[in-house]
């Protein structure tokens, strides 16, 4: 069960909901920290735009030069107690985290179609007008790539699998009965 978990990370389709997710954790008394965060602070620092293929462009960068699990590295220096991690997206960040004490892998998921309208709604580059975009976009963050994003590896390797396809009140109904 999750009531054990000291780190809580999370994984899962681009507007899935994990967001949704860690807002429901930090309620609980979880510290919030993101891995896309981590990659956004890179993005400032030279200047670039935080859009989705800048994201995507930077964080493969990252993982080149550091190692596939760097960013997992980095986000454990900052994290000092009950935690949820956002933005898991390679298999090596999720063997790091799994080396912590009491980590347990919450992977996120729903219908593309509404995925889409999620995103659409949310107001971010997300470097897709199209829901056929949105597909190819996100084909991109399923790779087999070593150093790339592997998004559909990490949610087979996750601990539980929620699928985000309703309410809000029935999210966090799934999310209790994961408690």
């Amino acid at each position: 069960m999750i009531k054990e978990a000291r780190l809580i990370g999370l994984t899962g389709t681009n507007s899935a909901g994990k967001g949704e997710v860690a807002s429901f954790f930090e309620k609980k008394g979880y510290a919030y920290f993101s891995l896309s965060d981590l990659i956004r602070e890179e993005l400032r620092k030279i200047g670039k735009e935080v859009t989705r293929d800048n994201l995507i462009k930077k964080g493969n960068e990252l993982r080149e030069k550091g190692g596939h699990d760097i960013l997992a590295k980095l986000v454990m220096k900052k994290v000092k107690d009950k935690s949820v991690i956002d933005s898991i997206r390679n298999p090596k960040e999720v063997e790091y985290l799994r080396t912590q004490k009491n980590f347990v892998l919450l992977a996120v998921d729903a219908p593309v179609e509404l995925r889409y309208e999620r995103a659409k709604k949310r107001g971010r580059a997300e470097s897709a007008s199209t829901l056929e975009e949105f597909i190819k976009k996100e084909a991109e963050e399923m790779t087999d790539l070593e150093k790339g994003q592997q998004l559909h590896n990490c949610m087979k390797m996750a601990d539980f699998l929620v699928i985000n396809d309703g309410s809000l009140k029935d999210l966090h109904r799934r999310l209790e009965e994961l408690l």
